[in-house]
């Protein structure tokens, strides 16, 4: 902006120098002196087109048709500067006393382009005809005119349709255009008011500011400034302190009603913020930013939603964001995640039993728009799928994967810990291993599968993974093991009893003492071979296939009277089949025949020798 500001200078000192001394000439000719004037003070062609013309009293005005400031000679054949016309306004009875007042610039569709090249010089360092000091010939081709000294002070300048066009050695180039930019600085020593208009996706963003001691800012020392940025849906404010090396610091607030729309209208696209994430959003904080792109934000309240945290950031800009933070929070909720209602607008977990996983694409490219270590400490979090208690994790993201470490979570009565992890490098993937101690089933597995059947504390471990770019395509293909152990709980559905006393299969409860079981999983299907289920009177073995994936079971248990048939038991399997929302419950003939052949071949064999014995006996007794 210094730059910027003192190219203005040169080209005004040139025009009023000409203008002042030469009243009465044509304005071709003024324009012609002025134009050798800025050649002699820059190297570069100065061209109007269309002509000058000018008035004389109060106000020394100057007005031009297009206007051209050429470029270094290495920056590419187009104007570093260009504008359709421009305006300039002069008072004149401070020009008789010595003094450049400039009352206003207007330069209409203006057009910037500021380059560097590899040994960093940029093309607004200017490469004099002379030494403008002593008026000699410069010897050095390398030397940037300090226009520091110019006696000016700017009222006003405006600039309308203006466009900037900023290309690093090696870059793409940066553009910036369709810009409205008004300055007010009535007095060289004091404050400038500053508005900017910028429409980077079509919506105006306005940055309103207040730069105190302006000249000294342009200087590149620290000043005061207060700024409001204004775009559809949000306003941003700032109170502290900055300089033009970049480096600033002070409060901030955001407040946004819309922050979907705001992000759009600042051009980084269409975000759909999931709920709980921002979607309407307040920020308070102390902020301080470095000329290196380093962002520390303290003190920070943050309400996203209903959501209200309290922290510390640390953010570095450069490349990929890297970000390390530290966050406590009461209550969170993040429901309607993918979207899905039932009617009256409550939220439905896509796991509701029967009705298929959520197909909708999931959108996992945020895991690659920043790296770093966000810790935080919530009491209780609540989603479409699971209710957690006091949670204590930390989440460590690097190159689109991400690791959340769960330190220590209450849910479902019970301790959770382990980690989860989602790696979005090669498509989706979502895997982790975790730990559960005296976790509450009924409410884990009715949250997680729609199951509600199975009531009891249990402990578990589990170490599974996933890939697919939707919740359908991540639970057919799951793979892992684990492990399921229970003390006393309640199988709902059934009764056990009744099913080996009368053959009844439908309604009632079993209340067991034990449950021990493990299992892998395969394609997004559970298989378990060795489940053990112990009631007083009862013995229960399991074998068979839960499907995760498809949302349906077909298990069979076998269950064993243990004092029945002369204590040598009696067996009726059961198998459970169909989909989680309608699971039929039905002896299994088959099984019953093969369960109890030996005991019924044992019984034949036991009738046939006491016939035989009793038929010896008589025959003895006979003779």
């Amino acid at each position: 902006m210094r730059w910027v500001f003192r190219i203005i200078a040169i080209v005004l000192f040139a025009v009023v120098v000409a203008v002042a001394g030469l009243f009465f000439l044509p304005g071709e000719r003024i324009a012609k002196i002025a134009a050798d004037q800025v050649k002699a003070y820059t190297g570069r062609e100065l061209v109007f087109d269309g002509g000058v013309s000018v008035t004389l009293w109060p106000v020394l005005g100057v007005k031009t048709g297009a206007v051209t400031f050429g470029n270094a000679d290495w920056a590419g054949s187009k104007p570093m500067l260009s504008a359709q016309s421009l305006a300039i306004g002069i008072s004149a009875p401070d020009l008789l006393r010595g003094d450049i007042r400039v009352n206003r610039i207007v330069a209409d569709t203006s057009k910037l382009r500021l380059s560097t090249r590899e040994d960093g010089q940029g093309n607004w360092q200017f490469e004099p005809q002379f030494d403008p000091t002593s008026g000699e010939q410069s010897k050095s081709t390398n030397t940037a005119i300090d226009t520091t000294n110019v006696p000016l002070t700017l009222e006003r300048l405006t600039l309308t349709d203006a466009s900037l066009i900023y290309t690093a050695a090696g870059a793409e180039p940066i553009l910036v255009e369709n810009v409205d930019f008004s300055l007010v600085w009535p007095d060289a020593s004091g404050p400038a008011d500053i508005v900017l208009i910028a429409r980077p996706a079509g919506d105006l963003v306005t940055i309103a500011a207040n730069i105190g001691g302006f000249g000294a800012f342009l200087d590149g020392k620290i000043s005061p400034i207060s700024a409001r940025v204004t775009a559809p849906g949000s306003e941003i404010d700032f109170l502290g302190r900055a300089s033009l090396s970049k480096d600033a610091s002070g409060h901030v607030v955001l407040n946004s009603s819309n922050t979907a729309k705001m992000l759009q209208a600042f051009g980084l696209g269409l975000f759909d913020i999931p709920p709980g994430f921002g979607r309407v959003a307040k920020i308070d904080g102390e902020v301080t930013y470095t000329n290196d792109g380093r962002v520390s934000a303290r003190d920070m309240t943050l309400k996203l939603d209903n959501n209200q945290l309290t922290g510390a950031v640390d953010l570095t800009l450069a490349g990929t964001p890297q970000i390390t933070a530290r966050f406590s929070a009461g209550p969170l909720e993040f429901l309607r995640l993918n979207g899905v209602q039932e009617s009256g607008g409550k939220p439905r977990s896509s796991a509701t039993a029967g009705s298929g996983w959520s197909k909708d694409a999931i959108d996992a490219s945020g895991l690659g728009a920043v790296n770093g270590t966000i810790n935080l400490a919530a009491q209780s979090i609540k989603t479409d799928l699971v209710l957690l208690g006091p949670t204590q994790a930390v989440l460590q993201i690097d190159r689109s994967r991400a690791v959340l470490e769960l330190t220590k979570v209450s849910a479902y009565g019970g301790t959770l810990t382990g980690q989860l992890v989602a790696n979005n490098r090669d498509g989706l993937s979502i895997g982790g291993q975790l730990q559960a101690v005296n976790i509450g089933m009924k409410a884990a597995l009715g949250d997680l599968a729609g199951f509600e059947r199975l009531d009891g504390q249990a402990d578990t471990q589990i170490k599974f993974l996933g890939v697919g770019a939707s919740v359908d395509a991540i639970m057919r293909s799951l793979s892992g093991q684990g492990l399921l152990k229970m003390d006393r709980g309640v199988i709902s559905g059934f009764d056990l009893d009744k099913l080996l006393r009368s053959g009844e299969s439908t309604g009632g409860t079993t209340v067991f003492d034990s449950l021990t079981a493990t299992y892998t999983v395969a394609d997004g299907s559970l298989l378990n071979e060795d489940l053990l289920l112990l009631l007083p009177k009862v013995q229960a073995e399991g074998t068979g296939r839960i499907g995760l994936g498809e949302q349906d079971i077909d298990y069979l248990f076998k269950p064993t009277l243990l004092r029945a048939n002369d204590n040598r038991g009696l067996s009726i399997p059961v198998r459970l089949r169909g989909s989680w929302a309608d699971v039929k419950i039905r002896p299994d003939l088959g099984a019953v025949v093969g369960s109890n052949v030996k005991n019924l071949e044992q019984d034949a064999g036991d009738a046939v020798q006491k016939k035989l014995e009793k038929e010896l006996l008589r025959l003895r007794d006979k003779n």
